[in-house]
């Protein structure tokens, strides 16, 4: 089978072979065994469940929260000939039954869906039907408990084996602790322990933390020194990142900025800039960033405390995806550590606040207790708070919880144009045309000029086809309702505004209780992960790299030798007085290669033997050398 994977490889991604690990999860895959796949930012993990998928007969189910990564990566296997469909929230219910049918009829090799959609009957009737060849689960992370982003409707993935038992599960992620990933393959149902994990070292990558209160003078100094490649500026308020962008416009270097609050067409559009390096900088909140993969990120800076480790190593890893040297600068102030501290409080609103906020948010979609489950709604979170008088600090969090709780889910604000399907048969077209000479123009246009529209949804412009019949804007949608009112097509309109989905009937709040698994303990847990941030940014004594490794459970004892921590112990042993020049000269030389110390004594010219003795010893203690045997290294 290696042989079929690796000519799939070659057909349609046109590599020649695979990157380190990756052939050994396909490979377990085929072979049907439960595979858990935990690879770095940038290497390569839908390679893992789409090679095999092709490699083998039927459908690969792809489970991802994320509606943005999922539409760009079914553009992308279309864009390769290869059939792919995405089932998200804000479909029209005729196209999701399109989508399934496709699936089930082997018209399809991939469908995407969120996790919410396995709980709905419409996928439990399609799945049992379907020739699923593999169950791909992304940010698999987000299934345990003991993760940093928890999303309850994980949960249920386990649940919907039954009906495909003999089709494997690849589970993919980029960072999982050792308790994170024992817990992924027991929630998932593995048959067998099976982890293929690749170090979480980026030797290219340098972490840097400065503690500095003039943040925009550092800010400045690294933008401007970068002279190839982009920047990523990552803050956590939507409105700095407008300040960023404009300030940093205003000495000279090119910049826009991104957050989820933008509508989608502005966010593509700065995306693409700067994908395409047409502005260098972009200034954003942790909203962008996924599924990215820009390789010549050369700086990310976060300006702001991150809420976790798990978070900042994942923003800080889209740095120098082309292996080339990178650098990631956290910046620091005092007044930083209080207002993490402060945001994790303002993330467990008070009980009574949690219910206050659910009830209204009823009263803004007009849901009555009782109603509501499945429906998806339009929603504004900036309006829905100024609505109510709440801040949009503390409605996020609580729709954050009530998501974790499984009430509901949000999704971000995307880009979905109208599409049209003509579902009438071909041999009835002539017939109502005839009968309805009215739609005769407007019926001509979409048969000539939207291909495949009699078999599928197709985007379709408003604003072209009043242009092509001569029809106006408003003539055009009502002509599109009027054909749906006859069964004649379905009419989806477009949709950029952020969407939420109840899962459970609105409850009434007399009623209602939070779980202590999505309350209490998630808040000890997120206690536990800012603290391991501030540890982080207060230890200067120890490598930024091997910090952030023992997070993860990978030891290492060989220190990066340019993070802030290394070049700062490196400075002290060449700034000694006593020693600095024998220092520099050792170091001199055993950059070249290892020596005894004999060896070393005899090379260092210029000195007393004692002097250049005394010299080692401190350089060990100082922990700039290290004396491996008979031998003296560098660390």
């Amino acid at each position: 089978m290696s042989r079929l994977t690796r000519s799939v490889l070659k057909q349609y991604w046109g590599y020649p072979s695979f990157r380190p690990l990756q052939e050994d999860i396909v490979d377990a895959v085929v072979d049907g065994r439960d595979t858990l796949a935990l690879l770095p930012t940038g290497g390569g993990k839908s390679i893992c469940f789409q090679v095999p998928a092709m490699a083998m007969e039927g459908v690969c189910v792809v489970v991802t929260p994320l509606i943005a990564l999922m539409k760009d990566q079914v553009a992308h296997l279309v864009a390769k000939g290869i059939p792919a469909s995405a089932i998200y929230t804000g479909m029209h219910p005729d196209q999701v039954a399109l989508t399934y049918n496709q699936a089930v009829y082997g018209r399809l090799k991939f469908l995407y869906v969120s996790p919410e959609r396995l709980q709905t009957e419409q996928f439990l009737e399609a799945i049992k039907r379907m020739k699923v060849n593999l169950l791909a689960v992304d940010e698999s992370h987000c299934i345990s408990q003991w993760g940093y982003d928890f999303r309850p409707p994980y949960l249920k993935i386990a649940e919907i084996r039954p009906y495909i038992p003999k089709t494997p599960v690849l589970a993919l992620t980029a960072t999982a602790t050792a308790k994170v990933v024992e817990d992924i393959q027991f929630r998932l149902g593995f048959k067998q322990r099976n982890v293929f994990q690749s170090s979480f070292e980026r030797k290219n990558v340098t972490y840097n933390v400065y503690h500095e209160p003039d943040k925009f003078g550092v800010l400045y100094r690294k933008l401007h020194a970068l002279k190839e490649g982009s920047a990523i500026v990552y803050v956590r308020n939507r409105k700095k990142t407008q300040v960023i962008a404009e300030w940093l416009q205003s000495v000279g270097i090119s910049a826009t900025f991104y957050h989820a609050g933008l509508d989608s067409k502005t966010r593509d559009e700065r995306q693409d800039l700067w994908m395409k390096g047409k502005v260098k900088v972009m200034a954003a909140t942790n909203a962008f960033g996924m599924g990215i993969d820009k390789p010549d990120v050369r700086l990310v800076i976060h300006l702001d405390l991150p809420d976790s480790i798990e978070a900042y190593f994942q923003e800080a890893g889209r740095a120098g995806r082309d292996l080339k040297p990178a650098e990631a600068f956290l910046l620091v102030s005092d007044a930083d550590v209080k207002q993490l501290e402060e945001n994790l409080q303002q993330s467990f609103p008070e009980m009574e606040r949690i219910k206050t906020i659910y009830k209204a948010l009823g009263n803004y979609l007009q849901i009555p207790i009782g109603a509501g489950k499945w429906e998806m709604y339009p929603f504004v979170m900036g309006d829905f708070a100024k609505t109510f008088g709440f801040s949009v600090m503390e409605v996020f969090s609580t729709l954050k919880i009530l998501e974790k709780e499984g009430l509901l889910a949000l999704s971000e604000s995307f880009n979905e144009p109208s599409k049209v399907w003509i579902k009438a048969p071909r041999e009835e077209l002539y017939r109502f045309q005839v009968a309805f000479p009215a739609f005769d123009t407007f019926i001509k246009y979409m048969l000539r000029n939207l291909p495949g529209v009699l078999s599928d949804f197709v985007k379709f412009s408003e604003e072209t086809a009043a242009q092509k019949t001569g029809l106006t804007l408003d003539q055009v949608v009502a002509q599109l309702k009027k054909l749906e009112d006859y069964n004649f097509l379905t009419y989806s309109p477009r949709k950029d505004k952020p969407q939420i989905q109840l899962l459970t009937e609105l409850l009434d709040t007399r009623y209602f209780a939070l779980s202590k698994e999505n309350y209490a303990d998630r808040k000890r847990d997120a206690l536990e992960r800012v603290k391991a941030v501030i540890d982080f940014v207060n230890n200067d004594q120890e490598c930024r790299s091997i910090q952030l490794l023992r997070y993860f459970n990978e030891s290492s004892k060989k220190a990066c030798g340019r993070c802030d921590v290394c070049v700062s112990h490196a400075d002290r042993v060449m700034g000694n007085r006593e020693y600095g020049d024998i220092s520099q000269n050792l170091v001199d030389l055993l950059r070249i290669k290892p020596l005894s110390i004999a060896e070393a004594v005899e090379a260092c010219q210029g000195f007393e033997e004692e002097e250049i003795v005394e010299a080692i010893r401190w350089m060990i203690d100082e922990g700039t050398l290290i004396q491996d045997g008979n031998l003296l290294r560098l660390k």
